[in-house]
């Protein structure tokens, strides 16, 4: 009996100490201009990955509306990571562009880095603490 309190203290305290090293992350997008389709967020700590969406650490998607949209990933690790976002206006699940470089719908990167060619995670990363307060960024969506 005594091994298995052990054993499950020793295993809470795993738990415990791996949570401590979570935080939340709350991505403010602002600028959205209508309601049509969804945004799509999303997170990436690897430059190699970056603005690739099948590989990104985690892909949220919200509804549209005119103005600011509020997502939120919950439990990420603390570290260094770039977000792309973007307004899905239909619902393709692509940022739609033109001659396969100009985005054609509302796209945005953490940092609100100016832009031509193809943005670089080092001028998107920031880091994300962990601990109980949420880091929170602002991204402007330009059409």
């Amino acid at each position: 009996m005594t091994d298995h309190i052990i054993a499950f203290l020793i295993l809470s305290a795993g738990t415990l100490a791996a949570l401590a090293q979570t935080g939340d992350l709350e991505v403010h997008l602002q600028g959205v201009e209508h309601a049509r389709g969804s945004v799509r967020v999303g997170l990436y700590s690897d430059p190699s990955s970056f603005r690739k969406e099948e590989r990104a650490v985690s892909v949220l998607q919200a509804q549209a509306a005119p103005g600011t949209v509020v997502v939120r990933f919950r439990g990420v690790a603390a570290g260094r990571y770039a977000i792309m976002a973007y307004h899905d206006e239909d619902g393709n699940g692509e940022l739609n562009r033109r001659f396969g470089m100009v985005p054609t719908e509302g796209y945005g990167l953490s940092n609100n880095p100016s832009v031509s060619g193809p943005p670089a995670f080092e001028d998107s990363a920031f880091e994300v603490d962990a601990g109980p307060a949420a880091t929170v960024i602002g991204i402007d969506v330009r059409y």
